[in-house]
C-alpha cells in the first residue's frame, strides 16, 4: 500500500466521525492499519472528500474506495488476532528499579524489567534494532530461534559477534523455521542477561490450531534472581577471587519477588483468572544459577510445550524448570473463587553448594464476589534437594512426533561422549584465592575449560583468520575413570585450558552423551546448544554404559528440546542432524559454569547446494 494513502484514508474516517487507533507498522514491507473501534461509513461523505489529482486519476476514490476500505478493515482485524509485527526497536540502557527496600540502576530493554515480548508466527522473519545506550557492552541472543544460515545475528559474545558497544546500535535478523510455543531472548554478554530478558510467543502458522484447546489468554511467567548488589560487581568479585559468586537476595516472578521478602508485597505478580477458563502459562526460567520447582496451590499444572516445540501432555502437582528452558504450561481455573500462591524455590543438589533458599510467589486471583483470606497457603513444592523429584519429572517429557519437523536420527555418523565437570585451578603465584583450598573454581568439557577470545569465533572461521581458535575438541573423555564416585583423585580436579571446537560436517547425525562427574563437585547441568533442537533420547542415573544403555533410548517420542538438563552424577543423551551451517555456542546455562568454562563450539561446514552454505556477514556488524 503507498504511503501517501495513509492521512487520507485517515481523514476520510476521521470526516465519518469513526474513531480510531491510527497506528501504522511496516509489515513485510507493506503497511497496516490496526482498528480500534467503528461506528457506520457514510460513503456518499468519504467520495467528496478533497482528495488529490493523482489519487482521483488511479480510480481509487469512486467505485475502488468502498471495497478497498473495507478489505482494510478485514485486514486490520487479523492484524489484532495476532499482534505480530515484523521489525522491533530494542534500546538498552539504565534504569531506576526499587526492590527489596532499595533502589538501584539496572540494565533494561525500554527502561522494561521484564524487557518487552516479541510475538511471531511459525516461519516467520523479523528484525530487531538493538541500540546501546547502557554504559556496557552488550549482546542479545534469541535463545531457542534457529536461525537457518544465519549464525551472524545469533547473538552470543566472542562467538557469533563481537559486542554491540555503548553509543553503537545492530540490526538483528532473526529467521524462525519451526519453532512453536514459548522461547525468550537475552543478553549474551557479561552478568548482564539478570535483567536484559524478555519472552518469545511463537503461534503456529495461520490457520492451523493448537494441538490442545485453545486457552483464554497468554499469561508471561518469568522466573529471575535479583541482588541488591550491582550484578556486574558481583561477577567481578567472583573473577577477581576465584570464589563462587554471592547468591542472589530474591527470587522473581516477572521481575517481583513476592509476599515473603520485605517492602514487596504491594507489587507482587497477580494473575486474574475467571473460573472454568484456562490460561496458557509462558513460563521462562531466567534465573542465572538455580533450576527452580513451581507449583500452584491447589492446581494440576499440564506442560503442553517445552522449548519451542509441542509435547504430548504432561500433568502434574510441580513442574522442574532449568535456567535456559521454556515451557508452555495449562492452568485450568477449575477450583473454587479464591486466592492462591504460585510459587517456586530452588533445586539444589550439589552438596556444600551455597544457593538461595527463598521463595518467590504470585498471586492466582479468582474473579468474583467473596472474601479474600487473610492469609494464603504456600503450594506443595519437593525439597530443596529430592533429586528424584526432579529426575523423575524431566525424564516423563514426551515430545509430539506429529509436530516435530525432523525424526529421531537412527544411523549415527559422529558420536561424542563429554564430560561435564567441576573443576579447580591452581592459584598463580603472588594473588590470594579463594576457591576451594585456596583455589580458582574452573569448569570443563571432557578437561577442557574454554577460553573466551577477544575476536568472535565466527568471523575467524569465515575469513580464515589464524590464532582465534584451534580444532580438535576431544569426542571422548580423555581419562577414563569412575566419573561419580564419591572420592575421586585430586589430580583430576585440573583441566587444560584452550579454545578449542568440534567440526561437523554437514548433514551428519550426532549424538552427544553429556556425562555428570564429581569432580570438585557434582551438580545438574542444562545443556543448551544454539542453532538446533535435538532429540533428548536418553537419560540416567550414574555411569554412561556404551554396551547396555543406548538399548533403553527413546526413538519413538523423546522431546525436543534446546537446553537438556544433565543430572547430578548422571547423563544425559541427544541426537541431531548437522543441518545448519555456522558456528555454534554450546554451554552450561548455569552462568557460573560458564563463566568457568563449561562449553565449546561447534563449526557446521557449508554444504553442496546454496541453501546449504552460509551467506556473508550483514554490513553492519559490530567492531570487535
Amino acid at each position: 500500500m503507498p504511503g501517501v494513502l495513509l492521512p487520507y484514508i485517515y481523514a476520510a474516517f476521521s470526516q465519518t466521525h469513526m474513531l480510531w487507533d491510527y497506528a501504522c507498522t511496516r509489515v513485510n514491507s507493506h503497511a497496516a492499519i490496526s482498528l480500534a473501534y467503528a461506528s457506520t461509513i457514510k460513503w456518499k461523505e468519504v467520495t467528496t472528500l478533497d482528495f488529490p489529482p493523482n489519487l482521483w486519476r488511479v480510480g481509487i476514490i469512486t467505485g475502488l474506495l468502498k471495497p478497498f476500505l473495507q478489505i482494510l478493515w478485514w485486514f486490520s482485524l487479523i492484524g489484532l488476532s495476532s499482534q505480530t509485527r515484523s521489525h522491533y526497536k530494542f534500546v538498552v540502557r539504565e534504569a531506576q528499579y526499587t526492590r527489596l527496600c532499595s533502589t538501584k540502576s539496572i540494565l533494561t530493554v525500554n527502561g522494561k524489567f521484564p524487557g518487552p515480548t516479541i510475538k511471531v508466527h511459525r516461519g516467520k522473519t523479523i528484525f530487531v534494532n538493538v541500540y546501546n545506550k547502557g554504559n556496557y557492552n552488550i549482546t542479545i541472543h534469541w535463545h531457542g530461534v534457529k536461525q537457518p544460515r544465519n549464525a551472524w545475528t545469533d547473538g552470543p559474545a566472542y562467538i557469533t559477534q563481537c559486542p554491540i558497544q555503548p553509543g553503537m546500535k545492530f540490526r538483528q535478523k532473526l529467521v524462525f523455521f519451526y519453532e512453536e510455543g514459548t522461547i525468550w531472548w537475552h543478553a549474551h554478554s557479561d552478568w548482564s542477561r539478570a535483567t536484559v530478558h524478555g519472552v518469545i510467543n511463537v503461534y503456529p502458522t495461520k490457520n492451523t490450531p493448537y494441538p490442545f484447546p485453545k486457552p483464554h489468554a497468554d499469561i508471561p511467567i518469568i522466573f529471575g534472581e535479583w541482588w541488591t548488589n550491582d550484578v556486574n560487581e558481583v561477577l567481578r568479585q567472583s573473577v577477581e577471587t576465584g570464589a563462587a559468586p554471592n547468591i542472589s537476595d530474591a527470587l522473581t516472578v516477572n521481575g517481583q519477588p513476592g509476599d515473603l521478602y520485605p517492602c514487596s508485597m504491594p507489587e507482587t505478580f497477580k494473575l486474574n483468572v475467571e473460573q472454568g477458563r484456562t490460561y496458557h502459562l509462558r513460563v521462562v526460567n531466567a534465573a542465572m544459577n538455580l533450576i527452580l520447582f513451581f507449583s500452584v496451590s491447589q492446581h494440576k499444572l499440564t506442560v503442553v510445550g517445552a522449548d519451542g516445540m509441542f509435547t504430548r501432555p504432561l500433568t502434574r502437582d510441580f513442574i522442574c524448570i532449568s535456567p535456559g528452558q521454556t515451557m508452555d504450561v495449562l492452568l485450568h481455573a477449575n477450583q473454587e473463587p479464591n486466592h492462591y500462591y504460585l510459587a517456586a524455590r530452588a533445586y539444589s543438589s550439589g552438596l556444600g553448594i551455597g544457593f538461595d533458599n527463598t521463595t518467590t510467589t504470585a498471586r492466582v486471583e479468582y474473579s468474583a464476589n467473596y472474601t479474600p483470606p487473610s492469609s494464603l497457603s504456600l503450594p506443595y513444592l519437593p525439597n530443596f534437594n529430592d533429586t528424584r523429584a526432579a529426575f523423575d519429572f524431566i525424564t516423563s517429557l514426551r515430545g509430539l512426533p506429529e509436530r516435530c519437523p525432523n525424526p529421531v536420527p537412527t544411523t549415527i555418523t559422529t558420536q561424542i561422549v563429554t564430560t561435564v565437570s567441576v573443576n579447580t585451578l591452581p592459584c598463580p603465584k603472588g594473588r590470594t584465592c579463594r576457591g576451594p583450598n585456596g583455589t580458582i573454581l574452573a569448569a570443563s568439557m571432557n578437561n577442557i575449560s574454554f577460553q573466551t577470545p577477544n575476536t568472535d569465533i565466527l568471523k575467524a572461521y569465515y575469513y580464515h583468520i589464524n590464532g582465534v581458535f584451534k580444532t580438535g575438541f576431544p569426542r571422548f573423555p580423555p581419562f577414563m575413570f569412575n566419573f561419580t564416585a564419591d572420592l575421586l583423585p585430586i589430580t583430576l580436579n585440573i583441566p587444560k585450558q584452550g579454545t578449542k571446537v568440534n567440526v561437523l560436517n554437514y548433514g551428519a547425525s550426532v549424538e552427544i552423551v553429556f556425562q555428570g562427574t564429581n569432580i570438585a563437585a557434582g551438580i545438574d547441568h542444562p545443556m543448551h546448544l544454539h542453532g538446533f533442537s535435538f532429540h533428548v533420547v536418553g537419560y540416567g542415573l550414574g555411569n554412561f554404559n556404551r554396551s547396555k544403555d543406548p538399548m533403553n533410548f527413546n526413538l519413538v517420542d523423546p522431546p525436543y528440546l534446546n537446553t537438556v538438563i544433565v543430572p547430578v552424577n548422571g547423563w544425559a543423551a541427544i541426537r541431531f542432524v548437522a543441518s545448519n551451517p555456522g558456528v555454534w555456542f554450546m554451554h552450561c546455562h548455569l552462568e557460573r559454569h560458564q563463566v568457568w568454562g563449561m562449553e565449546t563450539v561447534f563449526i557446521v561446514k557449508n554444504g553442496k547446494a546454496s541453501n546449504e552454505t552460509l551467506p556473508p556477514p550483514p554490513p553492519d556488524m559490530p567492531p570487535c
